[in-house]
């Protein structure tokens, strides 16, 4: 598999500066039959295991469809990959030794729904779905969302792999633990060491399909070594992700608790209602983490990702080291380096 440093070769690139207007151009002549349905389409997602997770998307994009049904074949890819050891069922525990998966879906029409704490179940994205559309409400947890799976006649297994328990019992021997920044490529990378330390989360996904519709999916095994019953901004709508139809839509990674406590996505997505880009949007909401901790933000990463309607996009992180993939028309295996407050490389 080429390495992180192959994929960003030659495409180091301000987030900002993703061609919005030729974008929104091809999405016009996309309408109009000029173009393939595909060519008013992008997806964009968080880390380089977005890569192949947006080819996936792609696929449904491509074929003129939807951006939510392209968003949760997406983040399926990742759910999938027992390599990846923080979404799905490749998962690391909690301290207690049980897999626990979160996941939101929402539409750009305002619906979504969302699953926490969900148990032996491998999809947790599609649990997240069938909430948004067969029930009145938005998130189920626990053991509610495990019934309700049953009841939807999704299949359990056990989701403990025999790495993942290996891991869990080194790191038993001294249970010591701490989140730490960029996990996310490092485990995909690397693999995760039996009793290492990287621990947390996520792969966030944002599409617009040819006919200008958004949707955004995110769904997380968190952090490893997390406490039983910890959950934090996946399967949050306004935290972890956020779409609004006439706007765009915005999604995070990293320390959870910090996206939570200032409805990180939510406030991404406002500002660029106000005009902000969304380069500049994901900036200023890096910067509102940054000045209500100045001294405990230098250890932690969290990073947002932003798509507007007509395609521009943005990304903004704590610390370097935070990927984003993007895939379009124009190229399927986009990997771009966002921006950060702090120069410290924790990859």
């Amino acid at each position: 598999m080429p390495s992180r440093r192959n994929f960003l070769k030659g495409s180091m690139l301000a987030a900002g500066a993703l061609a919005a207007p030729r974008f929104a151009a091809a999405a016009s002549a996309a309408a109009k039959g000029a173009l393939p349905a595909a060519a008013g389409a992008r997806v964009i997602s968080t880390w380089d295991f977005g890569v192949p997770a947006n080819q996936a998307a792609w696929a449904v994009l491509a074929s003129g469809g939807k951006a939510l049904d392209a968003v949760e074949q997406g983040a399926q890819v990742p759910e999938s990959d027992l390599n990846n050891h923080s979404v799905g069922k490749g998962g690391y525990p909690d301290r207690d030794g049980k897999v626990t998966l979160d996941a939101s879906i929402m539409d750009g029409d305002g619906r979504c729904g969302a699953v926490a704490c969900l148990e032996r179940i491998a999809h947790p994205i599609r649990v997240a779905r069938r909430v948004m559309e067969a029930t009145p409400h938005v998130l189920l947890v626990g053991d509610g969302a495990l019934q309700f799976a049953r009841e939807q006649g999704f299949h359990e297994e056990n989701l403990l792999t025999p790495e993942a328990e290996q891991a869990w019992r080194e790191w038993l021997k001294t249970a010591k633990y701490k989140p730490v920044a960029n996990s996310e490529n490092l485990d995909y990378h690397r693999g995760m060491l039996p009793g290492g330390k990287h621990n947390h989360d996520t792969i966030g996904m944002l599409a617009v399909d040819a006919h200008g519709h958004l949707a955004g999916a995110c769904t997380t095994s968190g952090m490893a070594w997390k406490m039983h019953g910890r959950v934090g901004d996946s399967p949050i709508i306004g935290a972890g992700l956020y779409v609004d139809g006439e706007v765009g839509g915005a999604t995070s990674t990293g320390v959870g608790e910090e996206v939570i406590r200032n409805a990180g996505s939510f406030l991404v997505v406002e500002l660029m209602r106000q005009g902000r880009s969304p380069q500049e949007a994901c900036e200023e909401a890096v910067r509102r983490i940054v000045k209500k901790k100045p001294d405990g933000a230098k250890e932690i990463q969290v990073g947002f990702l932003a798509l507007r309607r007509d395609g521009a996009v943005g990304a903004h992180a704590i610390q370097r080291g935070f990927t984003y993939a993007v895939c379009d028309a124009q190229r399927r295996d986009g990997l771009y380096a966002s921006p950060s407050v702090y120069s410290t490389s924790f990859s």
